[in-house]
């Protein structure tokens, strides 16, 4: 039987809907050129953390959580690598944007582990 959560009191989805407003902050600072490039996938990336944290809260069964908990962070692990390039093409620094996101992606990780026992 799963344990309901509300998602908006995870602080998890709290925090991950935090960092995609600084993502989006972020990519209005690239140049226009990359509108349908990099802008449009990191800021995908950054809306499918929390989408999937909330979507995964709903589903009928701790498992189903996990798996969407797993995609949550999957979209972190793409959204880094994009944070990654830009630092390296445009010189930005996003290192303690990157910082912000291994905290997310710990915090996901620990309440993963959470539900698994």
């Amino acid at each position: 039987m799963i344990k309901t959560h509300n998602f908006r009191e995870l602080q998890i989805w709290k925090e991950s809907m935090s960092f995609v407003k600084s993502i989006y902050v972020l990519t209005n600072s690239l140049k226009i050129d990359e509108k349908f490039g990099l802008i449009s996938q990191m800021n995908r990336c950054a809306v499918s953390i929390p989408s999937n944290i909330a979507e995964g809260s709903g589903r009928s069964s701790e498992k189903e959580f996990i798996r969407f908990l797993d995609i949550a962070i999957s979209s972190s692990y793409e959204l880094e690598t994009q944070l990654i390039l830009v630092g390296e093409i445009y010189q930005i620094p996003t290192e303690t944007i990157v910082d912000q996101l291994t905290i997310i992606q710990k915090k996901i990780g620990a309440f993963k582990r959470t539900l698994n026992n």
